[in-house]
C-alpha cells in the first residue's frame, strides 16, 4: 500500500513539472510572437515613411475615362491635391467623393498604386443629352442634362469641354416638371425614327414635343409616354399623306385615338397606321 502511495506522489510530481515546462514555453512564445509583431509593424512602417512612397508630381495620377470627353490635364484640375505628399495619408474615398461633386462626373473610384508609387483614378463623365431653359423671374437658366436626368450647368460643362458639341435636343421648363419622367421619355424618344428637336414641359397638364411632323401633344405626363411615342412613330408617314403646312398639331392623349388639328378643326386620323414600324 506504502509502494502505491509513492508511486501515485511521484507520477503527481512529474506532471507538475511537465506543466510548469508547457507554460514556459508558451510564455516564451507568446514573448517571441510579440517582437516578431512589433519588429513587422516598424518595419513596415519605416518602409511606409521612405521618401519612394511620396506622391510628388500629377505624372504619377493615372486618370481613366471610357467617355474621354476630359482631358487628363483637366480631369486632374478637378483633383484636390497637394505635392509632395506621402502615399498612405491620401484618402482614396475622400478624392472620389469630392470628385463626384462635380457637375460633370457621375462616377469616381481611386485606387492606391504601390509599384511604380502612383494613384489609379477611373472616373465615369456625364454625357449631355439635351440642352435645358428654365424660365426664371429676370433671366432663363441654360443648363445641361444626361439621360438620367441630372443636371450640368452650361457654363461648368463648357469650361472642361470647350471643343465638345452641344446637343441639339432641347427642354424648356423646371426640373421638377420634367425630372420624374425624364429616363423614360428620352429612352423613348432616342429610339423612336421620328426625329424630336424640343421637349415644352411648362404646362403640366400638356407635354408638348416638336417633331419633323409638327407639333405633338401628349397631355398629362404619366406611364402612357412609352405607348405614345410608338403611335408617333407609326405616323411617321404622314407627312405623305397630308400637308403638314396645314397641321396645327397631333393630339397623342389618347394613343389607341390619335387626332389631328387642322384648320381649327378636329380630324379623326382616316389613314390606316401600320402596326409595325
Amino acid at each position: 500500500m506504502a509502494g502505491i502511495i509513492s508511486v501515485s506522489r511521484t507520477n503527481l510530481a512529474q506532471r507538475r513539472q511537465k506543466l510548469r515546462r508547457h507554460r514556459r514555453i508558451k510564455i516564451i512564445q507568446a514573448i517571441w510572437r510579440t517582437f516578431a509583431i512589433i519588429g513587422l509593424t516598424g518595419g513596415l512602417f519605416w518602409v511606409a515613411v521612405q521618401p519612394v512612397w511620396m506622391l510628388k508630381a500629377s505624372k504619377q495620377i493615372v486618370m481613366k475615362s471610357g467617355d474621354k470627353f476630359l482631358s487628363d490635364e483637366t480631369a486632374q484640375s478637378l483633383l484636390v491635391l497637394s505635392y509632395p505628399q506621402s502615399l498612405w495619408r491620401i484618402e482614396p474615398s475622400a478624392i472620389a467623393n469630392s470628385l463626384k461633386k462635380q457637375p460633370t462626373i457621375a462616377q469616381a473610384i481611386v485606387r492606391r498604386r504601390l509599384f511604380p508609387p502612383g494613384l489609379i483614378i477611373d472616373i465615369q463623365e456625364r454625357v449631355p443629352v439635351a440642352v435645358t431653359q428654365t424660365p426664371g423671374n429676370k433671366k432663363v437658366t441654360i443648363g445641361l442634362l444626361d439621360a438620367t436626368g441630372a443636371w450640368m450647368p452650361l457654363e461648368k460643362y463648357t469650361s472642361l469641354n470647350p471643343t465638345r458639341k452641344l446637343p441639339n435636343l432641347r427642354v424648356i421648363g423646371s426640373p421638377k416638371q420634367y425630372c420624374l419622367y425624364w429616363t423614360q421619355l428620352h429612352q423613348a424618344i432616342s429610339q423612336s425614327p421620328v426625329k424630336v428637336m424640343e421637349i415644352n414641359c411648362q404646362n403640366p397638364t400638356n407635354l408638348i414635343l416638336k417633331t419633323e411632323l409638327g407639333n405633338v401633344h401628349l397631355g398629362v405626363p404619366g406611364p402612357q409616354m412609352s405607348e405614345q411615342i410608338k403611335v408617333l412613330a407609326q405616323m411617321r408617314h404622314l407627312g405623305a399623306k397630308l400637308n403638314s403646312g396645314q397641321i396645327e398639331y397631333i393630339d397623342l392623349k389618347n394613343p389607341e385615338i390619335p387626332l389631328v388639328q387642322m384648320n381649327q378643326e378636329v380630324q379623326k386620323l382616316t389613314p390606316k397606321i401600320p402596326k409595325k414600324i
